[in-house]
């Protein structure tokens, strides 16, 4: 079905008058087709037409507003402006099999099969679907004898290019004296109107990028994935430019900074702190950050984030493309001399630029970007490869793909890419993590801004769920995995139990249930301690470890999260002073620190906000605990000690409050894309709620957690301990 805009005739200066030059009429069944106006119909205005998801302008996607008061290209009454279905690329290109059903055209949805003639074997998908981005689904498949794609074997196989100037279509195969094709990887552009999806993005950006933000080291080299390995006493450097020329709408300028922003906070969560350099340009360039201000020690993240903030786009009509790469060459310069050819030889380089390739002047970068890599390389290109990477976001709504594409630089197979709707960019950024290579480093997650049920393991990877049976009645209650073979809770959610009473739920690769080996306790847990001086139920050191029977298989869904007090949490917070004092000072250092922690819903787990009151503001916090389990104004700070962190109440904040089952549960603080746990769910003054569920605090209810600061000997006695069949935690000596 085809859809049409329809066009009035145009006056000699429409597009430089009032009034829009254009009338359309949608059918019904097309909802959402329309146009914009960058510069409402002024000179320099660019007129975009819009299509809904699966279809696409045709024949033309912008016109320009002329000097002349006339439209570039001017439009016609035939053929009519229209929305046409997305077409996917001719799948008949399998040798030695059959694509059924055969077709002149495909268009969105419709599905193809493959078969493979006798004696030949099929790789890839054997079914694939024409998606809404004019792309297949799955992988390109192979019929072949003895070939795998991707991998070489004991035969000599020779790599060459087959580059269509009229598809723009470059194809990457390989084949032996046998015919016998290996591999195709086909990276093209084929349709103005083909872009890259968020998981493609994901898929190739987030694999390439990853590896140039661990120390971690890996051993497994697959056809097709980067592998970037830095030496410890390596250095990163990512230099990012943001076009906010006119030829771009001002949308996409904001939401290019958003994903700056998004990116250095992402990336802020690995174990290695590169040193940025952030240009945006149009036909001048607007320094937000000099890389050399990271490498004199001059400059924070928290800066950079400020000023990415309150930067005032100022557009203008230009766009000079190679000043942006002269800049990072000259930058690049810089750091060779400063260092000298030995030490810029530890320095990596990512290059990542923001821009639909529109520049009218400075000519083409491509000069310049040669000259960047011979600087990099230092002749030995194959040997270096891997120290640049060049990666070009193409967005607007007119992209100039023969221009950019060559700009591109790296080892892997991908570092160009189309995008279309840059707020779902950002979300890709979350799916760097998602590797091998950093699935032990405690308290990485995801963030989603309306998560599905199947999202929440990710955003809260540590959490589990603890169940006791067989003695009295069943209890349930939350905990927190802190290494892969412990989980922290409350003792008095487990105390009494035997080990194989307990199960723990937390749903890893080999499983949902987990059986609990050995049951730990804090020495000086005794509910019972303070009976003699009318305190019925005394919760101090309510802290328990229990030890899994078998270890939890880590990875993006199931992994720790960070503790008070361990090398690692000093590393995740980016601390130089590696000391206790100094990770509690950043976590609690406002007398109304704000906290998390989690409740059972329907939803799987929903999150609870509350506010710590600390200092000058705590004892108006604990007080409300008179009058419970025999707590009277004399014993108030012997029922509730120091080691107990006091939030709930509506003054000044109106906190959420504990539910039954929230027991254990870790109270957490999340720093920049890793959570650290700084207290864990005891008691509460009034029981609001039985069931669990986001409920809010009364006046008078409060919730105890004890502090996890105060009980760290007990976590370093257990998870610190060497000569165990488990990988102890590193906890500071101060």
């Amino acid at each position: 079905m085809i859809f049409f805009f329809f066009f009035f005739q145009f006056p000699a200066c429409a597009c430089c008058t009032t009034g829009v030059p254009v009338r359309l009429f949608f059918s019904e069944n097309l909802q959402g087709a329309n146009f914009t106006l960058t510069k409402n119909l002024e000179t320099g205005s660019i007129l975009v037409y819009r299509c809904p998801e699966g279809y696409y302008p045709y024949p033309e996607r912008t016109r320009f507003c002329q000097r002349n008061g006339s439209w570039r290209p001017r439009p016609k009454k035939f053929p009519p402006q229209k929305c046409k279905l997305v077409e996917c690329p001719d799948p008949n290109v399998l040798e030695n099999g059959n694509v059924s059903p055969p077709q002149e055209k495909y268009f969105v949805d419709n599905e193809t099969t493959y078969e493979c003639y006798s004696g030949y074997k099929m790789r890839g998908s054997a079914r694939r679907v024409c998606l809404k981005n004019g792309k297949w689904s799955g992988s390109t498949p192979i019929c072949s004898r003895d070939c795998k794609p991707g991998q070489e074997s004991s035969e000599k196989y020779s790599k060459y290019n087959v580059t269509s100037k009229e598809t723009n279509t470059t194809d990457i195969r390989y084949t032996s004296e046998h015919k016998c094709k290996l591999y195709t990887i086909t990276d093209y552009y084929k349709n103005k109107y083909t872009f890259d999806t968020p998981m493609e993005i994901s898929k190739a950006f987030g694999s390439s990028i990853k590896e140039t933000l661990t120390t971690l080291e890996s051993t497994d080299d697959i056809q097709g994935e980067r592998r970037i390995r830095i030496s410890k006493n390596g250095t990163l450097n990512i230099y990012i430019g943001v076009d906010i020329s006119e030829s771009i709408n001002e949308d996409y300028v904001n939401k290019s900074r958003d994903i700056v922003t998004k990116l250095i906070t992402k990336i802020s969560s690995f174990s290695v702190t590169p040193n940025y350099e952030i240009i945006f340009f149009s036909s001048e360039l607007y320094e937000i950050v000099n890389i050399i201000d990271f490498l004199d020690g001059n400059a924070k993240l928290q800066d950079v984030k400020s000023k990415l903030e309150e930067f005032v786009v100022d557009r203008n009509t230009g766009t000079n493309l190679n000043i942006v790469f002269k800049k990072f060459l000259e930058k690049m310069s810089f750091i060779k001399e400063q260092t000298g050819e030995e030490g810029f030889k530890e320095h990596r380089h990512a290059i990542i630029v923001f821009t639909d390739g529109a520049y009218n002047m400075g000519g083409s970068p491509a000069p310049t970007v040669a000259q960047i890599k011979n600087m990099v390389y230092m002749n030995e290109a194959k040997a270096r490869e891997d120290y640049l990477d060049i990666y070009i976001f193409a967005v607007g709504d007119e992209i100039f793909d023969e221009d950019l594409m060559p700009l591109t630089a790296g080892t892997g197979e991908h570092h160009y890419f189309r995008v279309k709707e840059l707020e779902k960019l950002e979300e890709t950024f979350d799916e760097m993590i998602d590797e091998d290579e950093v699935k032990g480093l405690c308290g990485l997650y995801k963030e989603y801004k309306e998560p599905r049920k199947e999202q929440k393991r990710k955003m809260f990877p540590w959490m589990a769920f603890v169940y006791t049976q067989g003695v009295g009645d069943p209890k349930k209650c939350m905990g927190s995995l802190v290494t892969p073979e412990f989980v922290l809770t409350a003792a008095h959610c487990v105390h009494g139990y035997l080990p194989e009473n307990v199960i723990v739920e937390i749903d890893d690769e080999r499983g949902k249930f987990k059986k609990a080996k050995t049951l730990i306790f804090h020495s000086n847990y005794s509910v019972t301690a303070k009976k003699h001086k009318g305190i019925n139920e005394f919760y101090d050191y309510d802290v328990a470890l229990i030890q899994l029977d078998e270890y939890v298989q880590i990875s993006s869904d199931v992994r720790p999260i960070c503790i008070p007090c361990t090398l690692e949490t000093s590393a995740a917070l980016h601390l130089v002073d590696e000391t206790c004092e100094s990770q509690e000072k950043l976590l609690l250092k406002n007398h109304l620190e704000r906290l998390s922690f989690l409740t059972r819903t329907k939803n799987v787990v929903d999150i609870k906000d509350v506010h710590a009151k600390l200092g000058d503001n705590r004892y108006e916090c604990i007080r409300q605990a008179v009058g419970v389990e025999g707590i009277t104004q004399e014993t108030l700070t012997e029922a509730v000690t120091d080691n107990f962190i006091c939030t709930g109440g509506r003054e000044p904040f109106r906190d959420h409050i504990a539910c039954t089952g929230d027991s254990g549960g870790a109270v957490f603080k999340n720093f920049e894309y890793r959570t650290v746990q700084v207290a864990l769910v005891s008691w509460g003054s009034i029981n609001v709620c039985k069931d669990g569920g986001v409920r809010e605090s009364t006046k008078t209810s409060r919730d105890f957690h004890i502090n996890l600061f105060r009980v760290v000997p007990f976590l370093k006695n257990v998870l610190g301990k060497k000569d165990q069949d488990y990988e102890p935690l590193v906890f500071l000596e101060n």
